[in-house]
């Protein structure tokens, strides 16, 4: 018995208006990982996805509000398995790629594989997905430390601690950055290996709008940021409070010395006010860096009280 087969394995496949791709998806993922149970979930479709997945094999359910990112808390909510494989429905991912990621999660004990696209049709990753992607990326390893090179990639293993660990905020296409700080945030063992990305298939259209969703996962990196690391988030309110204070006050002083008068009293009081708050959030900071640091513990105890992956 191979260590995949020793394992429950389930295929995890958000899907919105897929009829042209879910079934080629379904028969190719159920044709290279053996016994697994290929789960599709639909958001809401207005084609017939729901008919073409259940007649290719795979367990149908639909999720009412919109948004990935709410398909995704269904699924990990729902499905019970060891090993969570989770894939877009448009049929661009190589499911080849999937024994070797599962192998290398089993082997070496890690709780996410990320499969990094690399293609070289630009109709299937064109130059602002690729330009946007390595942008947030590098916004997010400079927040959060060592990250991944495809960030937003759609096509990831995960173990079953990871799946059940996760607090799923997101409602959209932002659900990608939080699933990558979630294991930052852990310090979970996890890599990344490269897979294949093609163009979608005629008939098949992309959900993803690049200025509007690029926007809300910056803001979703912002929010990680004030949530995770707020002592740093707040202390740069400090500082830039102190700074415009000191910079407004400097004239002042000028004044105050020639002069021994203080005729701008709006602005000295302005500078009072901008010193004051900028306390009061470096105080914000150091208290809220404190419950950080208990709930990050409690989470690190949730996760750990779920058996990580072993190999058969």
């Amino acid at each position: 018995m191979s260590a995949q087969t020793a394992h429950r394995i389930a295929i995890l496949i958000p899907c919105l208006n897929e009829a042209a791709t879910i079934a080629a998806v379904v028969r190719d993922f159920k044709a290279v990982v053996s016994g697994c149970e290929v789960h599709v979930f639909d958001n809401n479709s207005t084609d017939a996805t729901v008919e073409v997945a259940k007649n290719a094999g795979a367990h149908v359910r639909s999720v009412a509000p919109r948004g990935k990112g709410n398909v995704i808390r269904r699924m990990f909510a729902d499905v019970e398995a060891d090993i969570y494989v989770l894939v877009d429905g448009d049929d661009t991912y190589d499911a080849n790629a999937t024994p070797a990621m599962i192998d290398a999660l089993l082997a070496e004990g890690l709780d996410m594989v990320v499969g990094t696209r690399l293609s070289e049709e630009h109709a299937a990753y064109r130059f602002g997905h690729r330009f946007g992607n390595v942008l947030l990326t590098r916004c997010v390893s400079s927040i959060f430390g060592r990250t991944f090179t495809d960030m937003l990639s759609g096509f990831r293993v995960f173990s079953r601690r990871y799946v059940k660990s996760f607090p799923a905020h997101a409602s959209g296409f932002e659900t990608e950055t939080e699933l990558t700080v979630h294991a930052l945030e852990l310090r979970m063992p996890v890599t990344e290996t490269a897979t294949v990305y093609k163009s979608r298939p005629e008939g098949s259209a992309s959900k993803l709008n690049t200025y509007r969703d690029g926007f809300r996962i910056l803001m979703t990196i912002a929010r990680l940021f004030k949530t995770e690391k707020p002592l740093a988030f707040f202390s740069l309110g400090s500082g830039l409070c102190a700074l415009i204070s000191i910079l407004l006050a400097i004239p002042l002083f000028d004044t105050f010395i020639r002069t021994g008068l203080v005729p701008r009293l709006p602005t000295a009081l302005m500078c009072v006010a901008l010193m004051l708050f900028g306390a009061i959030l470096l105080v914000c900071g150091i208290v809220l860096d404190t419950v950080t640091h208990g709930r990050a513990e409690s989470k690190r105890l949730a996760y750990l009280a779920i058996p990580g992956p072993r190999r058969a």
